[in-house]
Formats: structure tokens, sequence, C-alpha cells
């Protein structure tokens, strides 16, 4: 994790590749190589604590941004047990957001989608709309 205003970035992804939970020994491997998909997990300590417009503007602006088609307009549900959570639907997927208050200020965003986008402008764009001090952010 880095505490710098730049975000730290891991490309590929860390450490082994998960085992099967089936019990078998078998690795990942691609099952549809002929299908783009990209994956970002951004995660960091926003400056103040996320409500619901804020997660929907986030939402739409990062659609913006990473040059996405958005269909629908953000959803967000709050849990009196675990905070914020929002959705968009992109025409090629779309991204989650989930925000904490406690037990610390904290969010993390997971980005899935069929067509290829930026990783760098999704990071420095989500730091600086959360005006975070610490970002991290895995690419796979």
């Amino acid at each position: 994790m880095t505490t710098s205003s730049r975000a730290h970035l891991s490309r590929p992804l860390d450490g082994p590749a998960p085992q099967p939970r089936d019990g078998t020994t078998e690795t990942w491997r691609d099952l549809a190589p002929d299908i783009l998909r990209q994956r970002l997990v951004i995660e960091g300590v926003p400056a103040r604590p996320v409500d619901d417009l804020q997660i929907r503007q986030y939402l739409s602006a990062l659609s913006r941004e990473v040059d996405m088609v958005q269909l629908l307009e953000p959803v967000t549900h709050r849990s009196d047990l675990y905070g914020w959570a929002g959705w968009i639907h992109w025409e090629t997927s779309g991204a989650h957001f989930y925000a904490w208050e406690q037990p610390r200020l904290f969010f993390s965003v997971d980005i899935y989608t069929c067509k290829a986008f930026d990783v760098d402008t999704a990071v420095s764009f989500t730091q600086g709309f959360l005006d975070a001090s610490t970002v991290v952010a895995r690419s796979f």
C-alpha cells in the first residue's frame, strides 16, 4: 500500500493462482480467450464519509472518464450494518462502489468490463474525486 498522493498499481495479479474449490489441483486458466475482460479494483481512504449522492455522481462521472456508455442511472443502497453500496450498468458491463464509515473510513471500487479502458485514468480520477489520501489498485 502507498500513502503517497500517487496510487500504486500492481500488474499482473501477484501471488499464486487461486486453487479451484472443487478439490482438484488445476490452476486458473482463461476459458474465453477470445472475449476481452478487464477488471480493476481500487481501494482507499476518502477525505470524508461518502454518501448516496456522491456515489451516484462518482459512478456517472467515472463512466465518462473511462469512456463507457451508461445504460441506467446508478443505483445505491445503505445497509445499517455495512454502509453504502452502489452500482452502475454500462453497455460493456459495469462498476460497483462500496463505502464504510465504521470501523474506519474506507472505499472499494470494482470495475469489470468487456471493453478496454485506461487503468491510470480510472485510478487518478477516483483518487481526485474522493480526495483520497491513500489509494491502492490492482488490475487483472
